[in-house]
């Protein structure tokens, strides 16, 4: 970037200077095109996927607050199998999800029993219990709210943001780069073809 800025107040600065190369000209443009393409493209490119991914999210949330439902369920007992072993990696995780068997009624009113995740206390036998079930009331995860999924819409819109950024740069790399190796390869030409009338007389005279 140091290199970006040094090039571009060359380009500005030394119009006149004729000791100036015309790669030097070359280079500056492409240091101004990738700063106006990190100015102004890449917050757009950000913007752009954050809305994106905000509409898809929302219509997600969506969906999912008409697919799953909240019921009644009564607690039967303690999940085996479930209880949280020492030195687990996901202890405080796993902390915060008690596992216990439930039953509840279906949408179309059959009983269900099954294990279902509680963030409450796993209570006695007989306790009520609020779980969300799917359409044929199976119990699934709560549905996404609108608070996380902006959140991630955010979260997208600046990951775009930065990818926007690091092609713009390593685009600018690869320009400049090939530029100075075809200079390289000019200056390399010449010399050989200067090399050539090396002690010929007359020449440099």
């Amino acid at each position: 970037m140091r290199r970006q800025w040094a090039l571009l107040r060359g380009l500005l600065r030394g119009r006149d200077n004729p000791l100036r190369r015309a790669t030097d000209r070359r280079e500056g443009w492409v240091a101004l095109g990738a700063l106006l393409l990190l100015a102004v493209g890449a917050p757009a490119a950000g913007w752009a996927g954050g809305t994106v991914a905000d509409s898809a999210l929302q219509q997600s949330v969506r969906a999912q607050h008409e697919e799953r439902h909240r019921v009644d369920a009564v607690v039967v007992g303690r999940a085996p199998g479930r209880e949280r072993s020492a030195g687990d990696p996901e202890g405080v995780e796993r902390a915060a999800r008690i596992w216990v068997v439930a039953s509840w009624q279906a949408p179309d009113g059959s009983p269900r029993t099954g294990e279902v995740a509680t963030a409450s206390g796993p209570g006695a036998p007989g306790s009520p219990l609020r779980i969300w079930t799917d359409a044929a009331g199976l119990p699934v995860s709560p549905p996404m709210d609108v608070r996380t999924a902006r959140s991630h819409a955010v979260l997208a819109g600046i990951g775009t943001f930065l990818l926007a950024a690091g092609c713009v740069e390593a685009g600018r790399k690869a320009v400049v780069g090939h530029m100075v190796r075809q200079r390289y390869a000019r200056l390399d030409r010449e010399w050989a073809a200067a090399g050539a009338d090396w002690g010929r007389a007359g020449t440099g005279g």
